[in-house]
């Protein structure tokens, strides 16, 4: 008699809502990656979720749902960035990076022996924040045309962030694996 009444919507939205919460996971290793810390990742998520329930009648079946969660993920980001009085003024760019500057960077330079994953974590954090959003989304199993709707941009400009990030990634880590063999870590 006191408990929550049932709103008919609710049955129609069961089965989106259950779908959407499969990805939560993902969600999370990419919201900890754009914030940097486990509380912020979480509350990125929760806000996510609030969004994409509270829109789950604009979501189209037909489409990748997926990648609109993540494309909510990243506007709930961005927008908190934009609020944030202490974000950065002028935030960096991957597509302000000088090409002839990630030569050195080609991939036969890594060799990712002896990387450990808190040397990768410190690595991903370093890069500019697309670029570890178009990286965090490949290693998600996006495609081109799918990290594309989550960013905004066209299938080629993925391609070239993607690559222009995973030079950056190579350049950040190629000095750690020479230097844990030296000393014997």
């Amino acid at each position: 008699m006191w408990g929550r009444r049932k709103d008919p919507e609710d049955a129609t939205d069961a089965p989106f809502r259950r779908e959407a919460l499969t990805h939560v996971d993902a969600l999370h290793g990419f919201a900890r990656y754009l914030t940097g810390a486990d509380s912020d990742a979480d509350d990125l998520v929760q806000e996510a979720y609030a969004r994409a329930f509270a829109a789950s009648k604009q979501y189209l079946p037909e489409s990748n749902l997926k990648a609109w969660l993540f494309r909510i993920l990243r506007n709930v980001f961005i927008d908190r960035q934009r609020r944030d009085a202490n974000g950065p003024l002028a935030p960096l760019s991957i597509d302000d990076v000088d090409d002839s500057a990630l030569a050195s960077a080609a991939p036969s330079s890594f060799d990712g022996d002896g990387v450990t994953s808190s040397d990768l974590e410190t690595a991903m954090l370093a890069l500019p924040e697309t670029s570890r959003t178009v990286i965090l989304l490949d290693l998600q199993g996006l495609e081109e045309d799918e990290a594309a709707a989550v960013l905004g941009c066209a299938p080629g400009t993925i391609k070239s962030r993607l690559f222009r990030a995973r030079a950056a990634l190579r350049e950040l880590l190629k000095d750690y694996a020479p230097v844990r063999r030296l000393h014997g870590l």
